[in-house]
C-alpha cells in the first residue's frame, strides 16, 4: 500500500466554492452553509483502505461536530470508471452502513478536488467562521497496521480552536492515505 501526503495547502486559504450533488442528485454548495460556524471538507472515498480504517469513527466524530453546529461535507473525487466501488450507489450504500450524517458528494469532473489542491484520502480541511482555512492535514495519527487507536483527535482539536475563536494550532501533520484517483491525462501538477 503506498501512501501519499496532503498537500498543505496555505492556512488562511479561502474555502473554494462548490456546488456538487449526492448520490441521489441533490446538490449542496458552499453557499447553503454560511451560518455554521465552522465548516469541515473530507475528500474520502469507499474502496481506499486508509478511509476503511477511520470510516466508523469518522462518522461518530462528525455526528458529534454536526450536533454542535458545525457543517461538513464528505467529497468523493475518484474516477468511477475506473474504480467502480467509489460510483454513487456504492456511495449511499457506504453513508447509510457507516451511518455518516454529513452529505457524500460526488465531484465527477474533479474540479473541486483540483481547488482544494486534495491529493489523498482522507484529506481534511477546516473553516472558520469566514471560511479561512485553520486547518488541513489528518484524521488522527493512526494508519492501517499501526497501533495505534483511531479518535479523530487531529480534527476534532482543529475544530474545537476554530469553534473558541483560537489561532489555527501549531503543529498540523499531513494526511496519509492513497492518491486520488485522476481521470486519465488530467492529474494536477500536484499530484505525486
Amino acid at each position: 500500500m503506498v501512501s501519499v501526503p496532503s498537500t498543505m495547502m496555505e492556512l488562511g486559504t479561502r474555502a473554494p466554492g462548490f456546488r456538487l450533488p449526492d448520490p441521489d442528485g441533490r446538490y449542496h454548495e458552499l453557499a447553503d452553509l454560511a451560518d455554521a460556524p465552522v465548516l469541515v471538507v473530507a475528500f474520502i472515498c469507499n474502496h481506499c483502505p486508509y478511509v476503511q480504517h477511520i470510516r466508523t469513527v469518522l462518522a461518530e466524530v462528525t455526528g458529534r461536530l454536526i450536533d454542535r453546529g458545525v457543517a461538513v461535507v464528505g467529497i468523493n473525487s475518484n474516477d468511477t470508471t475506473a474504480y467502480p466501488d467509489d460510483a454513487p450507489p456504492r456511495m449511499a450504500e457506504e453513508a447509510a452502513t457507516f451511518g455518516y450524517r454529513f452529505p457524500y458528494l460526488v465531484d465527477a469532473d474533479q474540479s473541486v478536488a483540483r481547488a482544494y489542491r486534495a491529493a489523498c484520502t482522507p484529506d481534511f480541511f477546516v473553516f472558520d467562521a469566514g471560511r479561512a482555512l485553520v486547518y488541513r492535514g489528518q484524521f488522527d495519527a493512526s494508519r492501517p497496521r499501526n497501533d495505534t487507536p483511531v479518535t479523530g483527535a487531529d480534527l476534532t482539536s482543529a475544530v474545537d480552536a476554530a469553534l473558541a475563536g483560537r489561532p489555527p494550532l501549531p503543529d498540523q501533520w499531513p494526511s496519509l492515505g492513497c492518491n486520488i484517483k485522476w481521470q486519465p491525462g488530467t492529474e494536477p501538477d500536484y499530484a505525486p
